[in-house]
């Protein structure tokens, strides 16, 4: 697969290749995207996701990689 790249001057190198972007540019399609509320079927199962979302994102208990000896 042939990459797009960029040249961009370098401190000490003069001009060197950098990778462009390497994703695919567009949006979600499809009449299912965005719609998490649909694809959970009881108010539990959505509130398990909410809760879920605000531990990883409030709150001060981390788990597995996340978890981290010193705060930053």
């Amino acid at each position: 697969m042939a990459y797009k790249t960029v040249k961009k001057d370098a401190p000490g190198r003069g001009e060197v290749d950098i990778l462009a972007e390497t994703y695919e540019a567009g949006e979600p399609t499809g009449e299912e995207a965005g719609r998490w509320r649909q694809k959970l079927e009881s108010r539990d199962e959505k509130l398990k996701y909410l809760k879920s979302g605000e531990r990883y994102w409030y709150s001060d208990d981390w788990f597995g990689s996340e978890k981290r000896k010193n705060p930053a």
